[in-house]
């Protein structure tokens, strides 16, 4: 069974994802990060590709990708990094990226990749469900690779169930339309939005993200769905960490504590 079913069948609340670059803040942080956030108790880890134009994120992230890249992070150097990451780290890992570099490097060589070294899903924002279904679902389910894919404020309900019934692992509500690190703080606008989807009685597990932060916002979306993802704030952990395996694990703890 793929780690993410595992984990939300035997978790059902307060599940937390982290999300960070590869390569950033310096190029071999990679695997070490990995190891400091199941250290510090998160339950996934959404490791982004490097983007020079990743439409979904705000100037944080954009920042990181930067200067992932700069630190020369290629879709080749993190598969090298990710060779027998499985020794150490256990959680479920998810590779966060958009289409253009997968592409170039070739879809069915990145999912045999990701087979190889042990990823469990996919986080593709620009791949049309469509698209998905037509043309890479059969492969993604013949690499064991669960898809997952984004709902905001402005999906409709047929979109939505839609989406559910073509969805084998978790739905990731983003909170907010916006770009990721835009807001802090969760409004009550937000709060009808994540009761109507919870309504809803999917099949599928929710996480949202977009905005939390801390444990305060932790708490709240974790009221109203099985988890969340925190991406911004964690990357300016690492930007100021002088100790990244201490201050990862800290700032993971003064999330779910």
């Amino acid at each position: 069974m793929n780690r993410i079913h595992t984990l939300f069948n035997t978790k059902k609340e307060r599940v937390l994802s982290i999300y960070f670059t590869a390569g950033f803040p310096n190029l071999e942080d990679t695997v070490p990060i990995m190891e400091a956030i199941e250290a510090g108790g998160a339950d996934i880890i959404e490791i982004g590709v490097p983007y020079s134009d990743p439409v979904a994120d705000g100037p944080t992230i954009q920042d990181s990708n930067q200067i992932a890249l700069q630190n020369g992070m290629s879709m080749n150097k993190l598969f090298e990094q990710l060779v027998g990451f499985r020794a150490k780290v256990h959680l479920p890992v998810v590779l966060m990226g958009y289409l253009n570099p997968i592409m170039q490097y070739g879809m069915e060589a990145f999912c045999k990749k990701c087979k190889e070294v042990g990823v469990d899903g996919l986080i593709l924002p620009d791949l049309p469900m469509q698209e998905y279904l037509d043309e890479y679902k059969a492969l993604f389910d013949s690499y064991g690779l669960v898809n997952t894919f984004l709902i905001s404020p402005q999906t409709s309900e047929k979109r939505i169930r839609e989406i559910d019934g073509n969805t084998d692992g978790f739905i990731y509500m983003v909170s907010s339309h916006s770009i990721t690190g835009a807001k802090s703080g969760i409004s009550e606008e937000q709060i009808n939005y994540f009761e109507r989807v919870r309504e809803m009685n999917l099949k599928n597990p929710r996480l949202i993200g977009f905005g939390i932060s801390n444990s305060e916002t932790f708490t709240t979306a974790s009221n109203y769905s099985n988890g969340a993802i925190i991406g911004s704030a964690f990357i300016k952990v690492l930007k100021n960490s002088e100790n990244l395996k201490e201050d990862v694990q800290s700032y993971i703890q003064s999330v779910i504590n």
